[in-house]
């Protein structure tokens, strides 16, 4: 269930990694040695990882990348946003 969010920002343990093939998010260090949990992304997620990386953002900075990257309407855009965000928070990929 989405929940309103302000500021959010990547966790730092976490990074994407090529694996297979397929671009998955990993946590670094000894904690991640454990890897029954393994996310995967697709290519639009991968696209917003990498340019929000390091930096702090808000639904409406997601909605902007898609809009200019896929040419939907913001509304649509705004949606999936808040779609994306809505599982990064049940994976705990981010702070806010």
């Amino acid at each position: 269930m989405w929940r309103k969010s302000g500021i959010m920002k990547f966790k730092k343990e976490y990074k994407v990694r090529s694996i297979a093939g397929e671009n998955v998010v990993i946590m670094q260090g000894s904690a991640g040695s454990d890897m029954t949990r393994i996310i995967s992304l697709n290519d639009s997620s991968l696209l917003l990882w990498n340019e929000l990386q390091g930096k702090e953002f808000e639904v409406a900075d997601i909605a902007a990348i898609l809009v200019e990257n896929y040419g939907i309407d913001t509304a649509t855009a705004e949606s999936d946003a808040k779609a994306w965000v809505e599982k990064l928070q049940e994976c705990s990929l981010i702070s806010e």
